[in-house]
């Protein structure tokens, strides 16, 4: 049976993100394919990320082989029925400098696991395998894995390919990072892009306060400028949108005029994300029987997950158990329950913008709390023919509203989902798919 849903993961491991490559790759194969992972900078920098993606399979290789001889049975059906790319992509912002969440996710992006457990740390050689330096050696890229398949294609380029030769509507791609991979696929060709079936994010802050600063979320703030160029595509009209070039000349072209369709974008900022967490005391009580039993999973993700928890403590200081928010795991989920009814977003589409130039609000997300008549909503004011100049476009133009915020065909049109099937669900779930 193919699965419901085939996904590319845009990610910077990261502890959440780990976690959420885990989950998707937990599923059945009735449940998810994991096509492909591209490989962004982010939480640490490229080279870090890039490692963790490539230890994670290692691991799950070595937990594969202690299933195997324990006669413990074999989960992880995504990982064993699919074999995804692996693709590097951006190494730093459109247009800005590097913006690193080290402090929070450790050096390496994973507290210091590969330091910690060598014994399930991959090889240096593996860095040949994404290298196009002539005459470098290193292993069989075909052979290296069992698990994924290396490309020294850009990360951006491999979307292209993926949605190019995949049929329309069949590809969602999971952004749970900085948007710059995204951004880039997109502006080398829009109409490939618009091929894709979803693109889900898990990015920004709408009426919680920020985690990077008061107003920002990490992933938008690391990159503004991409993030508005991704979400101008859900507009009728993406150059209402499009981010001011307030450095010389953007380093990517406008989109065409006319597009044959609009993206869909569905969001899960930090007000959906951060209530969703897994608490320490409840991590430990599951991970503990599989650490003393020998899983090399349970080994290694008890690392990096204590060090987590104890940099949280630290950054509280008020006694309160420590919790890690599953910002990234989350989107994984709603990939692999995505028809379950109890996920319900905003009432209407919203126009969500991405503030890229101001000193203190930088990558917040922008929307237009005050009531006030749009005409071109108004049934009067409908449109018939969008190539007819006279028709009710004309009405849509309201005096004074010159950033089109009471128009509807400028601005963008962003899904946010404000509920999931339970919170106190989520935990317990993600530990079953990725401990079964």
């Amino acid at each position: 049976m193919a699965p419901k849903n085939r996904i590319i993961i845009d990610t910077d491991p990261g502890v959440d993100d780990v976690l959420a490559l885990l989950l998707a790759l937990s599923a059945s194969p009735e449940e998810l394919e994991v096509a492909m992972i591209s490989v962004s900078y982010g939480n640490v920098p490229l080279h870090s990320t890039l490692r963790n993606v490539v230890a994670l399979f290692h691991v799950l290789e070595k937990e594969m082989e202690w299933r195997e001889s324990t006669g413990k049975g074999q989960p992880y059906g995504a990982l064993r029925a699919f074999k995804p790319i692996v693709a590097i992509g951006a190494e730093h912002a459109l247009e800005d400098e590097i913006l690193m969440a080290d402090h929070f996710h450790g050096a390496d992006g994973l507290h210091g696991v590969h330091e910690a457990h060598p014994h399930l740390s991959p090889s240096d050689t593996w860095r040949s395998l994404f290298s196009n330096t002539p005459g470098e050696p290193g292993p069989d890229p075909s052979s290296y894995s069992n698990f994924f398949t290396p490309s020294k294609t850009p990360s951006h380029k491999e979307m292209l390919r993926l949605l190019k030769e995949s049929p329309e509507d069949t590809i969602t791609i999971v952004a749970i990072g900085p948007l710059t991979n995204v951004a880039l696929a997109a502006a080398e060709d829009p109409e490939t892009f618009l091929r894709v079936k979803e693109l889900v994010v898990m990015g920004g802050a709408m009426g919680v306060e920020g985690n990077i600063t008061p107003c920002a979320e990490f992933n938008t703030y690391a990159d503004a400028v991409a993030a508005a160029r991704v979400f101008a595509l859900t507009s009728h009209t993406p150059s209402s949108t499009m981010p001011p070039v307030i450095h010389g000349k953007s380093i990517l072209s406008a989109y065409p005029t006319k597009l044959l369709r609009q993206l869909k974008l569905t969001l899960f900022p930090l007000d959906i994300t951060t209530p969703h967490e897994l608490r320490r005391k409840f991590f430990d009580q599951k991970i503990k029987p599989l650490k003393e039993a020998g899983s090399p999973l349970a080994q290694w993700t008890d690392t990096f997950m204590t060090g987590t928890f104890n940099k949280i403590e630290a950054m509280l200081g008020d006694g309160s158990e420590e919790g890690l928010s599953l910002h990234d795991p989350l989107t994984i989920w709603y990939m692999i329950e995505r028809d379950n009814p109890a996920w319900k977003p905003a009432p209407t589409l919203e126009d969500i913008r991405i503030e890229t130039c101001g000193q203190w609000t930088r990558g917040m997300h922008v929307v237009d709390r005050r009531v006030r008549a749009k005409p071109g909503e108004q049934s009067s004011a409908v449109m018939t023919d969008p190539e007819d100049p006279m028709d009710a476009v004309t009405l849509d133009d309201v005096p004074g509203d010159t950033m089109g915020w009471l128009s509807v065909r400028k601005g963008n049109r962003i899904r946010r989902v404000i509920e999931s099937p339970g919170v106190d669900v989520f935990p317990d779930e993600l530990m079953k798919r990725l401990f079964a």
